[in-house]
């Protein structure tokens, strides 16, 4: 059987659709490839993205002794958390709502299969 090894960023400051977008282009590959790629990306997602996939590498090899060229992006999602809620002054005395949205990432890697 294999060990799942996770980590999560709970209340990232980035939009679950934002996130997803940089997720995707991850998900299914090896971690060393999927850290590289996340580390040439202009997007602001990819930044929270990069610490929670390092973050679940550096689980696995101090908690598990697993090698970081043997993992595997198993499952990554971005939920959405709580959203913040502000109000600006518009016209004629008016609010114009502007939603700060967030997201929970999380990370499980597995050891490739050989």
């Amino acid at each position: 059987m294999a060990t799942d090894i996770k980590a999560r960023l709970s209340n990232s400051s980035v939009s679950a659709q934002k996130a997803r977008l940089v997720i995707d282009l991850v998900r299914g590959k090896p971690a060393v490839q999927a850290l590289n790629t996340l580390r040439f990306l202009t997007s602001s997602a990819a930044a929270p993205v990069y610490k929670v996939l390092a973050s679940a590498v550096a689980n696995a090899e101090e908690n598990f002794g697993v090698s970081r060229d043997d993992l595997v992006v198993y499952r990554i999602t971005a939920d959405e958390a709580p959203t913040r809620k502000w109000r600006r002054f518009g016209a004629r005395g008016r609010f114009k709502p502007v939603l700060r949205r967030s997201s929970h990432i999380t990370v499980v890697l597995r050891e490739r299969a050989s």
